[in-house]
């Protein structure tokens, strides 16, 4: 038996890294092992449509989620001024979070302007680390977005500070267009929770959802069918594993 829920989640992963996350969280179930899984997005909208169906899927299985986002979206509404793009996104996220059963947290930066120094590290790694998370997903550092990259940083740098003491997980959002350079390591299964992150990401009436799913230059229901054909099933989503630690 291991001997740390660290250990536990190293070994798992060892063992299931081949078959995705998905058997990993089915795995964690069998044993009624709960952990706490970690997700840090740039914006309203990100973590949903980025991994929602993965955040979905830990949650079914009786694990804790915890969405933190770096900014509520301020410059995310032509017309809107900051103060009410944000009330207005912060509404729609935890709306989302509702549906979904995952914990909203709000960082605190600001849209289109967020950045990487010393406060907001020690800011941000104090959220993150205080949820004591086994598994943190955030935005691949590759990204076009300003906002993605910080949050990705931010997070990398909280993973290496904190000794490792999580996996780390990278999702996608609108690949080629703002998502670059990314080659999956891990797929999960979202066949049947494709719908439910579906609805959580048609809360952000702000964003126009029908066109993150449509949209030529950004489709995440053509993406879901397409991570679903490279692992064989309906529809997934894929993740770039931070490191070789579980391999």
């Amino acid at each position: 038996m291991p001997s740390s829920r660290r250990d536990f989640a190293k070994n798992a992963l060892t063992a299931t890294a081949a078959l995705g996350l998905s058997s990993f969280t089915r795995q964690m179930g069998q044993i009624q092992y709960k952990m706490k899984i970690v997700c840090v997005g740039g914006h309203p909208d990100d973590p949903e449509s980025g991994c929602g169906g993965t955040l979905a899927n830990f949650i079914a299985e009786g694990h804790d989620v915890t969405i933190i986002y770096l900014t509520s979206g301020e410059a995310g509404i032509e017309g809107k001024s900051h103060a009410d793009a944000a009330a207005i996104r912060t509404k729609e996220a935890i709306t989302a979070c509702e549906i979904l059963k995952a914990k909203p947290v709000f960082a605190g930066q600001i849209d289109g302007d967020s950045i990487v120094n010393n406060e907001w590290l020690y800011k941000l790694q104090s959220l993150i680390l205080g949820e004591k998370p086994d598994i943190v997903f955030t935005h691949w550092p590759l990204d076009s977005h300003k906002d993605h990259q910080c949050a990705s940083l931010l997070t990398i740098q909280t993973w290496a500070r904190s000794g490792k003491k999580f996996a780390l997980y990278f999702f996608e959002v609108c690949t080629d267009s703002q998502t670059m350079g990314f080659k999956p390591t891990d797929y999960v299964d979202i066949t049947t929770t494709r719908e439910l992150k579906r609805k959580t990401v048609f809360c952000h009436t702000s964003q126009n959802p029908p066109g993150i799913y449509s949209a030529s230059d950004c489709n995440h229901g053509m993406m879901e069918t397409f991570r679903g054909i490279e692992m064989n099933v309906a529809a997934a989503e894929a993740f770039v594993r931070m490191g070789n630690e579980f391999k």
